[in-house]
């Protein structure tokens, strides 16, 4: 749905409304408020999209001023663009009585601001005796629309009370799934886009954070029993910004309270893809055909949890979490690989987790030495992690078997070792050759010279 289509729905709701608009905040081009302001080198500022298209269509010369450009670099005018913000976030409509013929020419009429459709929208949402979810839905459509200005997104997303509104909607108790997902779609709009302000999204953070608990069994039913792919995999964006930025919201408990959360963690964990689900299907080459999105963010939200507290590990691996994350490598998805291999580091960070691993060595073990220089350095570093502890550290026997087994192992823990990684994942590989050394079938099984020179002793 494009801007013009918003409008237009719009529109209707606020006919008859005026706002007297600067003659600074037009475009010389368009006449419009500017959304996104850019200077040319002459120094005179245009709506970038207004400008953009005198400049494709080959002219040369600065519409105001006619004088040539010796440049066509487009410079965002930050400066007038935050007088707009401020302006558009205050000015408030006059009436039409208040019109009249002998109003400025630059008292013409024009339509809402964004600022004061997103402050109607927000009132329809807090009315208690009206149905939440439509203008939850145009507002999560104008934030997820790509054809609509950054600028207006973020003045969507600070509108006053807007986090606090929309969050109130999911903490209800009597909230029906519809109106708890519309909810979820915006807040996750706003706390999971990379083109809203992080003020706005520690906001949202900070107005769930409020009641954390209530917060995380919230977002859990909408894992659990959301009508569609696309909600649970928002949900999951919400819980990840909210372990992030909880700790700005000074409110005490709140990472905790969400990390604790048998019921988040299990359904995180079914996001990811357990043995049993139904909707888990088969790929051509023998690997699991799994969303991405939602794998991402169900590991994601793991790994994050895992690092609020070391107790959530433990109750991870009781729930799942090794076996779900050994499927993600072994459904080779390139771009969940470093995501599983730190869900498994942050598991093996307990006795639980270091035993989940060695009880299913013999399909854990090869899935993280083939994936150990497939996910970048921090999957790799994590995968060493991972066999350390287990070889190591535990020294469990199958453990230990299935790593010496694996095919091109020693190559993967020398090319490690030349790649710079830190210190301690380098003494880790090299604890890790001896295992290889001892107890392979060739100390040099799997070693290729001419893409390593380094000699494990």
């Amino acid at each position: 749905m494009g801007r013009r289509e918003m409008n237009g729905r719009l529109s209707a709701e606020y006919q008859g409304l005026e706002v007297k608009v600067p003659n600074l905040f037009r475009c010389p081009i368009s006449l419009d408020v500017m959304r996104s302001p850019v200077s040319l080198c002459t120094g005179v500022t245009y709506e970038r999209a207004s400008i953009q298209r005198w400049l494709d269509s080959g002219n040369t010369t600065c519409p105001a001023t006619m004088l040539p450009l010796p440049s066509t670099d487009l410079v965002p005018n930050l400066t007038l663009r935050r007088l707009i913000a401020l302006w558009a976030s205050t000015a408030a409509p006059s009436s039409p009585s208040s019109s009249s013929s002998s109003s400025p020419p630059a008292a013409s009429a024009v339509g809402p601001t964004p600022a004061a459709a997103a402050a109607e929208l927000l009132r329809r949402v807090a009315d208690p005796g009206a149905d939440p979810c439509p203008p939850l839905r145009k507002l999560a459509a104008f934030l997820s629309d790509d054809d609509v200005d950054e600028f207006d997104k973020n003045a969507l997303a600070r509108a006053s009370g807007a986090a606090e509104t929309v969050a109130s909607v999911l903490l209800r108790r009597s909230a029906d799934r519809e109106a708890a997902e519309a909810a979820v779609r915006v807040l996750a709009a706003i706390a999971a886009s990379d083109c809203i302000e992080e003020e706005s999204k520690r906001r949202v953070a900070a107005a769930l954070a409020a009641d954390a608990a209530s917060a995380a069994a919230a977002l859990a039913r909408v894992l659990r029993s959301g009508t569609s792919l696309e909600a649970r995999v928002d949900a999951a964006r919400l819980v990840e910004s909210l372990l992030r930025n909880a700790a700005a919201s000074a409110v005490p408990g709140a990472r905790a309270a969400v990390a604790e959360s048998d019921e988040l963690v299990g359904e995180l964990i079914r996001l990811v893809g357990p043995a049993d689900d139904d909707k888990k299907k088969k790929s051509g080459g023998g690997g699991l055909a799994l969303d991405r999105q939602a794998v991402a963010a169900g590991l994601s939200c793991l790994a994050a949890i895992a690092a609020t507290r070391r107790g959530a590990r433990a109750e991870m691996v009781r729930l799942g979490a090794v076996p779900a994350a050994v499927r993600v490598l072994e459904a080779d998805d390139a771009g969940s690989t470093s995501q599983a291999l730190r869900v498994l580091e942050a598991a093996v960070g307990c006795a639980e987790g270091r035993a989940a691993v060695c009880e299913s060595a013999g399909t854990a073990v090869p899935a993280v030495v083939s994936k150990m220089m497939k996910g970048g350095m921090g999957g790799a570093e994590a995968a060493v992690s991972v066999l350390w502890a287990v070889c190591h550290r535990y020294r469990d026997r199958r453990a230990v078997e299935a790593a010496a087994a694996c095919e091109g192992g020693l190559t993967k823990l020398l090319l490690l070792m030349q790649s710079g990684c830190s210190a301690a994942r380098r003494q880790m590989a090299s604890e890790l050759l001896k295992i290889f050394r001892v107890n392979g079938k060739s100390c040099v099984a799997g070693y290729d010279s001419k893409t390593s020179h380094i000699m494990p002793f």
